[in-house]
This record gives structure tokens, sequence and C-alpha cells, in this order.
């Protein structure tokens, strides 16, 4: 691609040397300077604090002169090394031409840009490029040293990672691609991959990303949302983990929307459904705003595109102070000059009220493309743990919706179901009472979701395992507790449907086809 060195912070190295690239990597992998490796050099705790920008533990722990430790010392911790220490880990002389390194006075060369060993969902040993102690953002006050910089790896990307559907694709689309995170992910089950920014040196450090990680290169195209993407353009798989900060102005391009309020993540939602294939999926991280007297979860479905099913779930909400002052330190304006942080703090909270705004939501966005005539919108508030990696939650969640859309109460008591693995059963009662006052079932993976059912709902979720219809269930527990299976078989498809759409029951054997 393009050389854009001259319009960031400070030079980036040459994109257009895979050569370079392949043997850098070579030798990073030969020294072990991987996700293991760095673990088993710097310890738990060590390791912990570089992911809080926190660096005195590795450099305590990196005083040797192993390979390991030079190239902790000169890519992560951005220290300059002797030359000739470096020379026996790197090919250094091309390290330099292609501007990797650069010299740092008398005998010593430095990183230009920081490097950081990022272990992939398979095992792969990948490495994520972003400016130079920019690698995590936060309370670094990554915006004190300039609004172009490109940031690393945060909780933010790991987790769009983390519920983006896996399947293969033949085209995937990374809009605001950022450091390149997730057009590397993409990138191992996309035929094609495009990624996007309006920042031209995040494209630059993207394509090192790449290249650095061994993966195919992407298509990159500079500009806002979905500008650089043609009308007749449709693809798979859209992913985005936008610049969502509601704050007033755009001052630091890596976080702030630069519209007004939340406008950026509408647009942004409602344009992804024209772009979307038939069955493809667009997954997005947002804040929206908790207006007064307006209900949040009406906000969200107003955002939905036709044509489209969508899941959405409110992760968070802080109050509009909480959420001023946590975006103040992510850049760093706690530590300026105190009326500077008051002004801003100000400016902040008089954009909320003039928006009448009470909160903010941050979550998670699921839009996929379907040809049914009433699309499904669930939007829930779900603050809870839930276990990561959870794309095929993501894809099963739409999967059950297909099937309980296709299945009326009738067919749901012909067809056949296994409880899915890892539900429990938790009686709640007073102790010593004869029946308990209420059953909840509860998951141990993927949402970790738990559900009350009364004691039919129970009993019926107990014995299914693919053996028998659920109109057979329902007819055997009507004899036993002396109901009418005729009224039983009436009032349970509801309990039924609540139980597949929330996956802790799922079709078995060919009603699962």
């Amino acid at each position: 691609m393009e050389d854009v060195t001259d319009s960031g912070p400070a030079p980036l190295p040459a994109a257009d040397r895979p050569g370079t690239a392949a043997r850098l990597r070579d030798a990073l992998l030969a020294a072990s300077f991987t996700a293991d490796g760095l673990l088993d050099l710097l310890g738990a705790p060590a390791y912990a604090a570089l992911a809080r920008s926190e660096t005195v533990p590795a450099l305590r722990a990196t005083r040797g002169d192993t390979p390991l430790e030079t190239l902790v010392r000169l890519f992560l911790l951005q220290q300059p090394v002797p030359h000739a220490r470096v020379a026996d880990v790197l090919p250094v002389g091309d390290a330099l031409e292609g501007g990797w390194l650069t010299r740092a006075g008398g005998d010593e060369v430095a990183a230009t840009v920081d490097v950081r060993p990022y272990g992939g969902p398979g095992g792969e040993d990948w490495f994520i490029v972003s400016d130079l102690g920019c690698a995590v953002g936060g309370a670094g006050g990554v915006g004190q040293r300039d609004e172009g910089v490109v940031l690393g790896v945060g909780g933010a990307s790991t987790t769009l990672a983390g519920i983006t559907v896996r399947t293969p694709v033949a085209a995937a689309l990374d809009l605001g691609t950022g450091s390149g995170i997730q057009a590397l992910h993409a990138a191992q089950h996309a035929t094609r991959v495009t990624a996007t920014d309006l920042n031209p040196r995040a494209l630059h450090i993207t394509a090192l990303t790449l290249a650095l990680s061994g993966a195919p290169a992407a298509d990159l195209r500079e500009g806002s949302l979905f500008e650089p993407v043609r009308d007749d353009e449709r693809f798979d798989l859209i992913v985005s983990n936008p610049p969502f900060v509601i704050s007033p102005g755009a001052r630091l391009t890596y976080r702030d929307g630069g519209m007004g309020g939340d406008d950026l993540c509408r647009s942004l939602v409602q344009q992804a459904g024209e772009r979307l294939a038939e069955g493809g999926f667009a997954q997005f991280l947002a804040n929206w705003q908790h207006v007064a007297g307006e209900d949040w979860q009406d906000r969200l479905r107003s955002w939905v595109p036709r044509g489209c099913d969508a899941w959405i779930v409110q992760r968070e909400v802080q109050d509009v102070t909480q959420y001023a002052e946590l975006w103040l330190r992510d850049a760093g304006d706690h530590r300026a000059d105190p009326a500077e942080y008051q002004a801003r703090y100000d400016a902040w909270l008089d954009e909320f009220e003039a928006r009448k705004v009470r909160a903010v939501g941050f979550g998670w966005i699921t839009l996929r493309r379907t040809g049914a005539a009433e699309p499904s919108v669930t939007v829930e508030e779900w603050p809870h743990p839930v276990e990561q990696p959870l794309g095929e939650t993501v894809r099963r969640h739409f999967e059950r919706l297909d099937y309980l859309r296709e299945h009326d109460d009738a067919a749901l008591l012909e067809a056949h179901f296994r409880l899915a693995a890892e539900v429990v059963q938790e009686q709640v009662g007073l102790p010593g009472a004869e029946d308990p006052e209420h059953v909840v079932l509860r998951q141990h993976r993927g949402m970790r979701r738990a559900t009350k059912v009364d004691t039919v709902g129970a009993g019926f979720a107990g014995v299914c395992d693919g053996t028998l219809s659920a109109g057979r269930i329902l007819d055997a527990i009507a004899q036993l507790v002396g109901e009418d299976p005729v009224l039983l078989r009436d009032r349970t498809p509801a309990q039924i449907r609540l139980l597949v759409g929330q996956g802790f029951l799922e079709p078995a054997g060919a009603d699962r086809a």
C-alpha cells in the first residue's frame, strides 16, 4: 500500500517489504517472542502489569541479555538496546533499512513501533503493531501525545473478536480497523478481507500487523464508515469496534465519533443492512444514550435496518458523570491543569444536559440479514459474566430463531429436544420445606443464563434426551401430576419456546436439521 509515514506522529516501517516482515517474524519466533514465551519470562504479575501499561515489573524481569529479554526491552518497553545485542537476535540491517528500528545515538538502536505478541484462537503466534506507548489505551494518557495515534489491543478489541461468528465466508469487512486485530482474525476464515479507516496511519499499521503475523494482505481503503465501500459490494461478515465515545467534539480520532450524541453508532448500524449478503452477520461494539422520557430499548430497536434480525445486549450502564470521568482519564486530562480539566468536564456535562442524556449504555449489536417476513429484534440487558469466545453462541442464537419461526406450537409438540450441555437445576426455598419456592435452570457455558421454571418445566427439561417427543413427555407428566393432558399441551409450548430460545433445550436428531 502507499507509504503514509508523513501523516502521523512518527515515521512508520515500510509496509511494502514482505520479505523484511517475514525475516523479522522468523527471528521473533526463534527467540520465543510469543505470548507464551513472555508469560514464561516475565511471570504472571509482570505480564499482567504490561496489560495495564505498567512497565516497571517487566523492566526488572529483563535485566539479563538473553535474546528474548533483548526483544522485550526493544519492542515492548521501548528501551534503546546496544546494536551488537540486537544483531545477535534480529536481521538488524533489514530492520533498520525497513524502518522497524532506528539508530538512537552511539551504538544503540530503538524500535519505531510497538510490536506485541498475541495468541490467536487456534494457538497462532501473531504480532500486533501499534504506535510507541500505545499498545494499551486507557490511563496512559494516549490522547496527550497525538490525536492520530493508533492503539493496540484493548479490552474492547478482544471482546469484539470473541463474540464474532467465525464461520467460513467469502468476504469480510473490518470497518475502522485500527491496528488490524479484527482483520487479522477475519483473515483466518474469510477468502477476502477489506479493512477501512478514516486514519491513513491505521491502514499502514494494519498492513504491518498482517505481514508480521504471516496473514494474507487485506484490501485497505481510507474513509469514514461505509464511504470506501462500493454500492454494489456485499459482505458475509462486517465487524467494527468504532470510535463510539459520545463526547463534545472529536478531539481524539481513535475513540471519538465526531457526530452528535450516539449518531455515529446509529448510522453505522442502520447502513450495515444494505451491505450484508443474505445470511450475513454484522457485529459491533457501541455506546448509546439513555435519554430522559425515552425507553432505551425502543431507541435501539429503531436503529435496526429493515430485513435484519438483531440481538442487542447491554453489558454496562454509566451515569453521565462516571462516563465523562472515564474518558477524561482515558485521554490523560486528569493530569492536566485543574482549571482545564474542570472546563472539559463541564463541556461534557453541558453536552449531556442539552441532549437530556441521563446515562450511557455499552454493549454488543449483532445483525443478521434475513429473508423472513417478520425479522426478530431482541434487546436485553445482561451485565453478568459470560464465557468467551461467544461467536458460536451468537451463531446458534440466530439458528434457534429460525427454528422457532419455522415451528408452530403443534410442530413443537411433535419435536424432540435434548437438554443443552452443562445446564444444572437449582431449587430455592426455605430449609426443610417440602417443596421449593421456585426452580432455576442455570447454564455454565456461553451466556451463562439462569431462568425460573415451574415444576412442569423443570420435569420436562430433566427428561429431554432426544428419545421422546415433547408431546409424549407432557402426556406422561400430566399422568404423574393428575392434570388434563390437553390443557397441559395447550399451556406449555410458550415455556418450551423460552427454553429453546435461550439455549437451555436443543432440537435433537432430525429436528435439529
